[in-house]
């Protein structure tokens, strides 16, 4: 959720702008993942949390077209549901989301909506999910409907697919939508299952910036998905969620690049399955374990680190040792690393963060410790 006073910039800016008050405020959480990394679209398995940082969405019935205006950037979009859905930057993602409501017949003819969110862009926090989320909840709200949530995800992630351009899979949308406080969300990509995994109280979630923002759309993200789905025809198998080691190992005709590719996701599919378990039993050895092993699949076989995120999670390694575990969080080639650790090392660990790491962008390195949050929701107008 995000905090109180993006909630109160969002109220402010709406009487500003539009005069009055809302009839309804939203709210959809950003998120971090603690183990599954590019298995979503390949009909994995994922643990993420949302976190307590997300976009927050003034909204009110009016007129006869769409008038949202981005607090953040103080620009303005006005559309209505005749125009083709353009647009660019935040654009895309709120006229995307709006036209799968539409399609859906859940959408008011005109309305005003004021968005502002605390969610650092570019850190792989999911920025642009809480924003769709919250965006969709917000207009299905105004159209007096209780739409569905893992619906809704689904109607987000084919908004981020198809109008902004990044072939993520479900799991940002996913538990933005359907995350419970105080757990974290184990989740069959395939079935969309959603189990609760509780977060034990003595264990502490630590997201450290790495000053190297990234873009999916740009990256190779989308390269990445496309070797996932060769892999997967040249097994015979409708995803990667299918093949097993046996598949890599005795694969004839299939070239080492794409062997790397397939057995990083078949790795961290039985990864984040273990590390669920150790998580709710307790058992930070061995998730240090499987979290450094994450690590080094995304660097060697899925490469898709950096080499200043190498060297922000080994620091944490070292520091923090068999009492928790880091690794880099989010699609790759930037953003942040995620590390969990006893609360009463937190202090001593982000301070040993800030006295040998520099981010390559030269700002000060950006820390921040979370609990998991809660799903997105209504807020009081």
């Amino acid at each position: 959720m995000a905090e109180q006073a993006t909630i109160e910039r969002v109220k402010r800016a709406f009487a500003e702008r539009f005069g009055g008050e809302p009839d309804l405020i939203a709210q959809a959480p950003g998120r971090v993942n603690l183990i599954g990394e590019h298995t979503d679209y390949n009909d994995g398995f994922v643990l993420p949390l949302a976190i307590d940082r997300g976009t927050v969405v003034a909204a009110r019935r009016a007129g006869a077209d769409v008038r949202v205006y981005a607090a953040d950037f103080d620009q303005e979009d006005r559309f209505t549901f005749a125009e083709p859905v353009e647009g660019s930057d935040w654009r895309n993602y709120v006229r995307g989301i709006i036209a799968m409501l539409v399609e859906e017949e859940i959408a008011p003819q005109g309305m005003e909506l004021v968005i502002a969110g605390d969610v650092p862009q570019g850190a792989g926090l999911s920025s642009s999910a809480s924003l769709e989320v919250a965006v969709g909840l917000a207009v299905a709200k105004l159209a007096g409907v209780e739409i569905d949530m893992t619906r809704l995800a689904q109607l987000a992630q084919r908004a981020e697919n198809e109008f902004a351009g990044c072939a993520c899979g479900i799991m940002d949308q996913l538990v933005s939508a359907r995350a419970e406080a105080e757990q974290a969300l184990l989740i069959d990509c395939r079935t969309l299952e959603c189990r609760p995994v509780p977060m034990p109280d003595d264990l502490a979630v630590l997201i450290v910036h790495s000053g190297v923002e990234r873009g999916l759309v740009d990256s190779a993200y989308n390269e990445r998905r496309q070797q996932c789905e060769a892999a997967a025809r040249h097994f015979g198998l409708a995803a990667l969620r299918d093949a097993e080691a046996e598949h890599l190992e005795t694969a004839d005709g299939l070239d080492a690049l794409a062997r790397r590719r397939a057995r990083h996701v078949v790795t961290e599919n039985a990864r984040t399955v273990q590390a669920a378990e150790a998580l709710s039993g307790g058992d930070t050895a061995r998730l240090s374990t499987l979290m450094a092993d994450s690590h080094l699949s995304m660097r060697d076989d899925f490469e898709i680190t950096v080499p200043a995120i190498d060297e922000l999670v080994a620091l944490l390694q070292r520091e923090i040792g068999e009492e928790g575990g880091a690794r880099m969080t989010g699609g790759g080639f930037g953003g942040c690393v995620i590390a969990l650790l006893p609360r009463s090392r937190v202090d001593q660990v982000a301070q040993a963060v800030r006295d040998g790491y520099r981010p390559p962008n030269g700002k000060p390195v950006l820390i921040h410790v979370c609990r998991p949050a809660a799903g997105a929701g209504l807020l009081s107008a």
